[in-house]
C-alpha cells in the first residue's frame, strides 16, 4: 500500500508556485541563446536522421495528449527552415492527435536518435495535408500515409542528454526484458475485463499489427469484438 503521507502532498497555491519559481537560478545567456526558432542545417541533419519522435497537442478546451511515433530515418521532411512535414501512419484509430490538431493547431515535438542523448524540440502551430506528392515523398514499402502533419515552427532547439544520463535511456545494462511486464492484451484484458477467448484474439491481433500493420491498416474486419463500455 502507498505511503498515505505521499499520497495527498501539501500543494502550493499560485503566491507559494510565484516565489518557488522564482528562487530557481537564472537560466545562462547561452540558454536563452539556442532557441533559433527556426531549423538549421545541424537540426534539419538531425531530424532526418531521427527515427522516432513525440508529438504534444491538446484539444480546444485545454485537455493534452502526447503521442509517440516512429518511422523509418528520413520519413520526417524538413520543407524549409520554418516548416515540416510528418506523416501519420496506420494507428488505432482514436485519432487523438489529429482531432486535436482540428481544434487547437499549437504543438510540441521532441525528436529522438537510439544512443544519442541529446534532442531536439520544436514547437509552432500544424494542419494537416493530403497533398499526393508530399505523401508519395513519404511512401514505405510501397505503402503511402493516409495523411501528413504539416508544422509551421515557431521555436526550434537542441536540448542537452541530462534526462538521459539519469535514465540511462541508451544504456544495454538499464533495459527490461520484455517479460517483465504483462503483455498489452492481458494488461488491457485486465482493465475492460476481457474474457480469456478475447484476449487470446487480442494477443494474436497485436502480432498481426506489429508484422503486418504498420505502414497499412489492417482489414476493417480484423477486430477484437468487446462489449460496450458501461
Amino acid at each position: 500500500m502507498p505511503d498515505t503521507a505521499l499520497t495527498s502532498p501539501t500543494l502550493l497555491d499560485d503566491a507559494g508556485a510565484r516565489a518557488l519559481l522564482d528562487g530557481y537560478p537564472k537560466p545562462s545567456p547561452l540558454v536563452l541563446a539556442k532557441d533559433i526558432g527556426r531549423i538549421d542545417d545541424h537540426i534539419q541533419r538531425f531530424i532526418e536522421m531521427a527515427p522516432f519522435y513525440c508529438i504534444a497537442t491538446s484539444n480546444a478546451e485545454g485537455h493534452q495528449d502526447v503521442t509517440p511515433r516512429g518511422d523509418p530515418p528520413g520519413s520526417f521532411k524538413v520543407l524549409g527552415p520554418n516548416l515540416l512535414a510528418l506523416p501519420d501512419r496506420p494507428g488505432n484509430n482514436r485519432l487523438d492527435t489529429l482531432r486535436n490538431l482540428v481544434e487547437n493547431p499549437n504543438v510540441g515535438l521532441i525528436f529522438l536518435i537510439p544512443g544519442i542523448g541529446e534532442t531536439v524540440r520544436v514547437n509552432g502551430t500544424a494542419r494537416l495535408s493530403a497533398d499526393p506528392q508530399l505523401l508519395a515523398s513519404m511512401a514505405v514499402e510501397g505503402k503511402l500515409p493516409k495523411a501528413a502533419i504539416v508544422v509551421t515552427v515557431r521555436q526550434a532547439f537542441l536540448h542537452c542528454a541530462k534526462a538521459f544520463h539519469r535514465a540511462k535511456l541508451w544504456r544495454p545494462e538499464a533495459q527490461v526484458t520484455r517479460t517483465t511486464l504483462p503483455s498489452l492484451a492481458k494488461m488491457l484484458g485486465d482493465q475492460i475485463g476481457l474474457t480469456t477467448e478475447q484476449q487470446k484474439a487480442a494477443e494474436e491481433r497485436t502480432e498481426r499489427a506489429y508484422r503486418d500493420g504498420l505502414w497499412a491498416p489492417l482489414p476493417a474486419a480484423d477486430t477484437v469484438k468487446v462489449d460496450p463500455p458501461r
